[in-house]
């Protein structure tokens, strides 16, 4: 249980990287839409990041779990397994996508191939394509294969949620809260896009005073359809209130010393959420580490939509469920006013069960990395004044890892504002007693191979030698 909770953990991590160029992206593509400023060479940015998140994440996931310090070939295997298997997916069947979990996929499979053929030997004649190139091999080989299984798997899928959204249009209030759940929860499979385009672009029918039909309750409200934007109505409230209280729980549940970096990474979160209807950001940052907080939030959702339709809530969207929609279509919409005094309710639930949740089952969200057998925000105080014996931080590394046994026993290491944190391969042979000698102010062990050193806000300059060692002795 304490490698799975570590592995769910270093995958949260992973995740971060490629939802670090999500905000600013999704910005410049609402900004940029021709609704705004029009510019589309701006706007094709952002586009370069959504249009490429699954590339991104195999890219993000196997930088995660490769164990070595040199990226670069972890990270063109994670390119090569996302890019095979597209290609072969799109041999199979041109219709079928996976969207970013195809990427989490990917990138998991490539790590692993990396870690376990990198250091392949091959006879002389192939010694070239021997060690750290092997994977790159491998890696294609296995994708052919994932893409050969989910090429038969994946469209009856996606035939049977096709056939899903056509049946919850003949039940009302209950259909739009079971579609809004399903919208949210099927997002890491990148499933929701089938669930959508029925609803979006084929439900309903709208014929113009002109005589021109139009169908899709997207297509229909923009039209003048009275009668659409029952079924997008619910996403307002999410976007605009739901993420961003979301984004206030996580902030305040976070350890007083990584309150300002969680403030500047959920705070552009909230922004990108409610002014550009891009939720990925702070979705990806909680789906994985806590699966039963993504169903919470999918279940309010569902939640929203529900209420929205028993109030005749009926109003839709061009670019998304933000702010910018919400005025702009605010005067052909019917009832939407309501939908301030309904986010507020809604804001208020978010906020107050996703603190509730995190803080009481200890979830290592964004800035609670479940780390000590200590109370962690008195102990981080503490940590922040705390400094080392020895000033010579080349020595203090050095000692530090040959007490960990050597750079060939470190699968991972990183740091915090105050803690060194490193991951070994073999726990019996750390010399726990020799750490503590050095003059560091405790050693904290959360798994079986997972140790924190207590340094202080010295740690950076002690990672940074850390490293250097690392890189030299591999």
């Amino acid at each position: 249980m304490s490698n799975f909770k570590a592995n769910i953990q270093k995958l949260g991590r992973a995740m971060l990287l490629p939802v670090a160029a999500m905000p600013l992206a999704g910005l410049i593509m609402r900004l940029s839409a021709d609704d705004m400023l029009n510019i589309p060479v701006i706007g094709a940015a952002g586009n370069a990041v959504f249009g490429n998140l699954d590339i991104l994440f195999a890219i993000g996931v196997t930088i995660g779990f490769a164990k070595t310090k040199d990226k670069g070939i972890p990270a063109l295997t994670g390119f090569l397994a996302i890019a095979t298997l597209k290609k072969g997916l799109e041999i199979m069947n041109p219709d079928v996508s996976m969207g970013i979990f195809g990427g989490i996929i990917s990138g998991l499979i490539a790590a692993w191939t990396y870690n376990h053929f990198k250091n392949q030997k091959l006879p002389l004649v192939f010694s070239y394509f021997a060690g750290e190139k092997f994977p790159l091999t491998m890696v294609m080989i296995l994708q052919t294969i994932t893409a050969v299984v989910f090429g038969f798997i994946w469209p009856i899928i996606q035939s049977g949620i096709d056939s899903f959204a056509k049946l919850l249009v003949d039940m009302g209030a209950f259909g739009v809260g079971i579609f809004m759940f399903l919208n949210r929860l099927l997002i890491p499979f990148g499933l929701h896009h089938v669930l959508n385009t029925y609803v979006y672009y084929d439900l309903g029918s709208y014929t113009s005073p002109s005589g021109e039909v139009f169908r899709g309750e997207m297509t229909r409200f923009i039209n003048g359809d009275p009668q659409a934007g029952l079924f997008l109505s619910g996403f307002f409230v999410v976007m605009m209130f739901g993420i961003p209280a979301i984004c206030l729980a996580i902030y305040r549940a976070a350890f007083k010393e990584n309150k300002e970096m969680v403030k500047g990474i959920m705070g552009s979160g909230a922004a990108t959420s409610f002014i550009a209807n891009i939720t990925e950001p702070v979705e990806f940052s909680f789906m994985f580490i806590s699966p039963m907080l993504y169903v919470v939030h999918a279940f309010f959702a569902g939640l929203a939509g529900f209420v929205c339709y028993l109030f005749n809530i009926r109003i839709g969207f061009t670019f998304g469920a933000c702010i910018v929609d919400y005025l702009i279509n605010f005067r052909i919409a019917t009832n939407a006013i309501l939908i301030v005094p309904i986010g507020l309710v809604f804001f208020a639930l978010y906020y107050f069960t996703f603190y509730y949740l995190i803080t009481k089952r200890n979830i290592p969200t964004l800035g609670r990395e479940a780390a000590s057998e200590f109370d962690t925000e008195i102990v981080a105080e503490e940590e922040k004044e705390l400094t080392l014996a020895s000033k010579n931080y080349e020595y203090m590394a050095k000692k530090l890892l040959d007490a960990f046994g050597g750079s060939g026993n470190i699968a991972d290491a990183y740091s915090c504002n105050t803690r060194l944190r490193v991951e070994v391969l073999d726990s019996s042979i750390v010399n726990e007693q020799r750490i503590k000698q050095l003059g560091v102010s405790g050693i904290v062990k959360p798994t079986e191979k997972n140790y924190q050193v207590i340094v202080g806000l010295e740690v950076t300059y002690i990672m940074a030698e850390f490293d250097k060692l690392l890189e030299n002795q591999g």
